[in-house]
């Protein structure tokens, strides 16, 4: 009998079953990484927003904007094309619960995740630099 070089086709649809679970669970963790990634770029952003209301309540003290009347991106220094990124703009960005009371600032400032970024939907940064999820 001559011998045959080759695969069965038994032993290509094995391969191609094991290519595919790889695939199939390589996909949702590259996806969270790219998220994950795209969301630095909020978080940068966020950051700032931080450092100039610390800086709008060094200058401003007790008599700036606080409570419901919150200072404004354009009071915190910033113009529209500032937030102007790559996946992030102003729309994605709310300053909101800002306190001066007895020297000490508090805030909250959430961002919104845009179109393309499935999780997590909006973090939260607080004074204390904290970063909350929700999914």
């Amino acid at each position: 009998m001559e011998s045959r070089k080759g695969f069965t086709l038994v032993e290509l649809m094995v391969g191609i079953l094991i290519v595919a679970i790889l695939a199939a669970t390589l996909v949702p963790i590259c996806r969270g990484l790219i998220d994950s990634s795209k969301w630095s770029e909020g978080v940068a952003a966020m950051d700032t927003i931080a450092t100039a209301l610390q800086v709008y309540a060094a200058e401003k003290g007790a008599d700036g904007n606080y409570g419901s009347n919150l200072p404004t991106f354009s009071e915190l220094g910033f113009t529209v094309g500032d937030f102007k990124g790559q996946y992030f703009d102003i729309s994605n960005y709310e300053v909101g619960k800002v306190s001066y009371k007895k020297g000490k600032l508090k805030y909250k400032i959430k961002a919104t995740a845009p179109v393309g970024i499935t999780t997590p939907r909006e973090i939260t940064l607080n004074e204390k630099g904290h970063l909350k999820q929700k999914k």
